[in-house]
C-alpha cells in the first residue's frame, strides 16, 4: 500500500473532480436544443445545450443534484422532479429552456414519488407516473387539459411511453404477475380505454422503449423475456400484430434502444454476461449487422438516439475514462466525433474479465484490476447494487482510487444479476441474502487461490444493494474479511419498508413475494441485523440522511444492535438520497473509505 494523501491537492482527487455526461437528449421537433445531464459544475444538474454552438447553461440548482429531467419536443421547457433533499419525493415543475422560475405542474396533488416522465413527439402529450399510498398511478395531460389518471395498481409499475402523437399510452406493468415479471398495457389517451395488453405468460416479462417516430405510426418496441433472456419484438396494439427480430445469431439480452428517424431500421444493444455490443436491424429485411463503434461502455444507463441526420448520439466510457457525449455513423458505428468531453484524469488500470464458480455450482462472472507490481495485495471486494443490475467495464473513479493506492479492486456479477439469463437473475427472488453472499465467499477464495488477494486483507465493500451485501456478508461469512464498508445500504428489510417511498415498496414487494408481514421469515433471514452477533470485523457506514430507498431508521437500529453487543462500527450521514451527486462531497466519502481501510489494513 501507498502512502496515504489526504491533501486538498491530491492527485487522486481530480478523478472525482472530472466532468462526465450522464446522458444527452435532443428535442424531437427542435433539433438545435438539448438537454444534457453533466457535473461540470461539481454536481450532477440539468443543462441546456445549445447544439449549434455547442454551449451549455445550467438549468438546476439543487444542492442535491438532479439526474432525470424530459425535453419537451418543441424545445421550449425541461420537466423534472423537485424533491426535498434527494429524497426523491416532491413535483414535478417545468422550468424555460432559456432558464427562469420553476412551474409547478401538479400544484393540487399531495406530495408523490416517481421515477419516469415521457412526451410524444409531437409535443401534445405528456405522461408520468406517482406513486404514495393510493399505489403507482399513470398520468396523461393532452394539450391545454389538466392531468389525468389512466390507470392505477397496487403493484410494481415500471415505466410508460407514449406514440409519436400522443394517442396511446403503453404501461409496463406487473399487476397480473405480482413479482417483477410485466406485462403492456396499451391505453387510449382521449377515452382512457384500455386498448390492448401484451403477456407472454407465467414467469415471463414484457417491457417496451418507445414508439416509432413517425406519427401515426402505432408500433412500439419492446423485449420478451420468454425464451429465457430478453429479446426484441415489435408490438402494434391498435391492430394486435406482433414481430419478433429475427436475431437467432446473437445470444443473450438484446434491448431494441430506439428506431430510426424513418422507422426502417432499429439500433439493438446486446448486453450478454456483462459485455455490450451494438447491431441496426433492418426491419423491413429482417436482418441485423453489427455496429464497428468504439469498445467500450455505449450508452451507459440510458441508451443513445438517432440525430435528424441520422447519426448516434451517445455516451461512451472504459475502465479508465469517463463518460463523454460523441456522434457515431448511424450506418457503421464508426467514431464520427466527440460533442461533450469528459474532465481529464490520471491513467488509470484497466478491468479484466474473470470467472469462478459460485452459489449452485454455477459459473459467476466479474471484473479485477490489480495495482503496479506483484501480488497478493490487500483487497476490496465490491458488488453492484440493484440487485436487477450487471456491472459492465465502465468508469469508477472509487476504484482507480483503491488501485492507486495499492490496493486490488474485485467486483463480480452475483445471483440476481441481470444479462446472464433469466434463471440466473431470477434465482434470488423470494430467496434474498443467500445465493449472492455464497458468491461474495467464493469470490475471495478465488481471489486469494489466484495471488491477487492477501487472506487477511480483504475488505468487503459497496453501495445501495452493494451495501446491503456488504452487512450480510460480515454476519454471514464472518471469517473473511478485515473491514466492511456499507453505503446507502439495506439493514433491516421489516423497518426498512415501513419507512420507504412507495415506489420502492413496490419494487420490494415484487422482490419478495408480499410484505414484510406476509413473508416474515424471509424479511428476517434476509436482513443483516439478524447476524449481527456473528459479525466480526469493523464496520463503516456511509448512509444519506434524505434516503427513502434505504432509510435512515432501519440503519439506526443496526447501528444501536452491534454497539450492544460492542461490535465495532462507525457511521457518517451525509446531506443527500440515495447517493452523493457532488463532486466535493463524494471526495470526503472516499476520504473516509481509504482511512478505513488503511485503519483495518494496518
Amino acid at each position: 500500500m501507498k502512502e496515504l494523501d489526504l491533501s486538498p491537492k491530491a492527485e487522486w482527487k481530480s478523478r472525482f473532480r472530472a466532468s462526465n455526461v450522464m446522458w444527452a437528449k435532443i428535442a424531437t421537433r427542435n433539433p438545435a436544443r438539448g438537454l444534457v445531464c453533466t457535473n461540470r459544475d461539481g454536481v450532477y444538474q440539468l443543462y441546456g445545450w445549445d447544439i449549434a454552438s455547442e454551449a451549455l447553461h445550467r438549468l438546476t440548482d439543487a444542492p442535491a443534484g438532479v439526474v432525470g429531467g424530459l425535453l419537451s419536443a418543441d424545445g421550449e421547457w425541461v420537466y423534472y422532479l423537485r424533491d426535498a433533499g434527494g429524497n426523491e419525493i416532491g413535483h414535478f415543475v417545468r422550468v424555460p429552456f432559456a432558464g427562469g422560475e420553476a412551474q409547478d405542474i401538479t400544484p393540487d396533488m399531495p406530495l408523490y414519488a416517481s421515477f419516469s416522465m415521457v412526451g410524444s413527439d409531437d409535443g401534445r402529450a405528456l405522461a408520468f407516473l406517482t406513486a404514495g399510498p393510493e399505489g403507482f398511478k399513470a398520468w396523461v395531460q393532452l394539450e391545454g387539459a389538466a392531468p389525468r389518471s389512466l390507470y392505477q395498481c397496487k403493484t410494481l409499475v415500471n415505466g410508460l411511453t407514449l406514440s409519436a402523437d400522443g394517442s396511446l399510452l403503453v404501461v409496463a406493468t406487473t399487476e397480473r404477475s405480482g413479482s417483477l415479471d410485466a406485462s403492456l398495457l396499451a391505453f387510449d389517451t382521449t377515452s382512457g380505454a384500455q386498448v390492448a395488453e401484451l403477456w407472454d405468460g407465467e414467469g415471463s416479462s414484457t417491457v417496451m422503449t418507445g414508439f416509432s417516430p413517425i406519427e401515426g405510426d402505432q408500433r412500439v418496441l419492446a423485449t420478451s423475456s420468454r425464451s429465457g433472456y430478453l429479446r426484441p419484438l415489435i408490438w402494434n396494439p391498435r391492430t394486435g400484430e406482433r414481430v419478433d427480430l429475427t436475431i437467432d445469431a446473437i445470444p443473450g439480452d438484446v434491448t431494441p434502444w430506439t428506431f430510426a428517424p424513418d422507422a426502417k431500421s432499429i439500433v439493438l444493444s446486446q448486453f450478454y454476461q456483462a459485455t455490450q455490443k451494438l447491431f441496426r436491424y433492418d426491419v423491413a429485411g429482417s436482418s441485423a449487422s453489427a455496429l464497428q463503434h468504439p469498445s467500450g461502455v455505449v450508452g451507459g444507463f440510458f441508451g443513445g438516439d438517432f440525430t435528424p441526420e441520422g447519426d448516434l448520439l451517445v455516451t461512451l466510457e472504459d475502465s479508465t475514462s469517463p463518460a463523454r457525449l460523441v456522434l457515431l455513423d448511424g450506418q457503421t458505428g464508426a467514431f464520427k466525433r466527440e460533442l461533450i468531453a469528459a474532465g481529464a484524469v490520471p491513467a488509470g488500470r484497466r478491468w479484466r474479465s474473470i470467472s469462478f464458480t459460485g452459489a449452485l455450482n454455477q459459473t459467476v462472472q466479474g471484473w479485477v484490476a490489480t495495482p503496479e507490481g506483484e501480488g497478493p495485495f490487500p483487497m476490496i471486494l465490491h458488488p453492484h447494487g440493484g440487485p436487477t443490475w450487471a456491472m459492465p467495464e465502465m468508469y469508477d473513479a472509487e476504484a482507480q482510487t483503491w488501485l492507486e493506492h495499492g490496493i486490488a479492486f474485485m467486483t463480480i456479477n452475483y445471483h440476481g444479476s441481470t444479462s446472464f439469463g433469466k434463471d440466473f437473475e431470477k434465482s434470488l427472488w423470494h430467496n434474498l441474502g443467500n445465493y449472492e453472499v455464497e458468491d461474495v465467499a467464493a469470490a475471495y477464495h478465488w481471489a486469494v487461490e489466484n495471488k491477487i488477494a492477501m487472506p487477511d486483507s480483504v475488505i468487503k465493500n459497496g453501495a445501495s444493494y452493494g451495501g446491503y451485501l456488504t452487512l450480510q456478508s460480515v454476519g454471514k461469512a464472518p471469517t473473511l474479511w478485515a473491514g466492511g464498508i456499507a453505503e446507502i445500504a439495506i439493514a433491516d428489510w421489516g423497518t426498512m419498508y415501513e419507512d420507504q417511498a412507495e415506489t420502492l415498496r413496490g419494487y420490494q414487494r415484487a422482490l419478495f413475494g408480499g410484505t414484510p408481514d406476509e413473508t416474515p421469515e424471509l424479511t428476517r433471514s434476509a436482513s443483516p441485523i439478524t447476524y449481527a452477533e456473528a459479525v466480526r470485523a469493523p464496520v463503516m457506514v456511509l448512509q444519506g440522511s434524505n434516503d427513502t430507498r434505504c432509510p435512515p431508521r432501519q440503519m439506526r437500529l443496526y447501528e444501536e444492535r452491534l454497539k450492544a453487543l460492542d461490535k465495532p462500527i462507525q457511521i457518517h450521514w451525509f446531506e443527500a438520497g440515495h447517493g452523493s451527486r457532488a463532486s466535493e462531497e463524494q471526495i470526503g466519502l472516499m476520504e473516509k473509505r481509504l482511512a478505513f481501510a488503511y485503519a483495518v489494513l494496518g
